[in-house]
């Protein structure tokens, strides 16, 4: 969506809450100008710039919480937390967002659409595009009790 329909993916990008770096290096493969990847945890970062190693990307990546990326960038792509484990988590994200980029791109649970929307607009934003998917997530942390679960997931494209 992000690359094909809008040609949001020609400028500069960042990842918030990279993980392995999977966005960052799909957006370098679109033709992203710059490519950041931020994340809080450092094996993440590791493995993303193994993973953008293999795939010859060019992206820089930061070990860091929200606030330690700054600047302007054309548009913000996240999968973050949901919130699951620690409540609005997940809005934490999208307002740095705003404060980065005209443009976000965010994954989150379909079950708080409703919630998500009206947190949008308070914002000053405006959902543009939805789109459901349902989403495999494999046991990657100790709270997560299956090998493999299957979530119903909505993926935003929000504008300024």
């Amino acid at each position: 969506m992000a690359g094909f329909e809008h040609s949001d993916l020609e400028g500069s990008i960042v990842d918030l809450g990279t993980g392995t770096g999977r966005l960052a290096i799909g957006a370098a493969l679109m033709g992203a100008r710059e490519v950041l990847g931020l994340d809080i945890d450092k094996r993440s970062i590791r493995l993303a710039i193994r993973n953008g190693r293999r795939a010859r990307v060019k992206a820089d990546w930061v070990i860091g919480n929200l606030d330690s990326v700054r600047g302007n960038f054309s548009t913000v792509i996240m999968n973050p937390p949901y919130g699951t484990r620690s409540p609005h988590q997940d809005t934490q994200f999208l307002s740095r967002a705003f404060d980065l980029a005209p443009i976000s791109y965010s994954i989150h649970k379909s079950s708080t659409q409703r919630y998500l929307v009206q947190f949008v607009n308070k914002k000053g934003r405006r959902v543009d595009q939805v789109r459901r998917m349902t989403m495999q997530i494999p046991h990657l942390f100790g709270f997560h009790r299956k090998k493999w679960e299957a979530i119903q997931v909505d993926l935003y494209r929000i504008i300024a």
